[in-house]
């Protein structure tokens, strides 16, 4: 497989990088909280934001060692490979990221591995509401009908 940055020099990301990209449930969740932004988000309200959903709790009732937990691996290992393929830019002054040009080679495997994210959840309302019209629960939808 070749290096995450050389694909990122060329814009193209492979299917290894994509598929290696999303199998970590923390990345995605971090795209999904990225996901139609316009402006950066700093990387500690992004921690809560992840942390709450794993934990099915609103952000402001995220214990402190989840939290840390989840900024910790972000900012030492999920951001800077996010980053390498060219999918965020983080800003290490600031701590503050936002998808990048990449991030559109991802965006419909990511719609496909939503149908796998706990149901009735704080993850799942906030991506239904985030779209407006559940857009994720009809994906969910429609690809469990050409599953069964």
């Amino acid at each position: 497989m070749a290096p995450l940055t050389e694909e990122a020099d060329s814009g193209t990301l492979t299917a290894d990088t994509i598929l290696e990209l999303l199998a970590n449930r923390r990345r995605r969740y971090l795209l999904y909280a990225l996901r139609g932004r316009t402006d950066p988000i700093e990387l500690s309200r992004l921690a809560e934001t992840v942390a709450g959903w794993e934990h099915d709790v609103p952000p402001d009732e995220v214990a402190k060692n989840d939290y840390k937990s989840v900024y910790v691996s972000s900012v030492q290992c999920h951001v800077p490979k996010l980053a390498e393929a060219g999918v965020v830019d983080h800003d290490t002054n600031d701590h503050s990221v936002i998808l990048a040009e990449n991030y559109e080679q991802l965006e419909p495997y990511l719609e496909v591995v939503i149908r796998d994210e706990p149901e009735n959840s704080t993850l799942q309302r906030a991506l239904d509401s985030h779209s407006g019209d559940g857009f994720f629960r009809s994906i969910r939808e429609n690809v469990s009908r050409l599953t069964h």
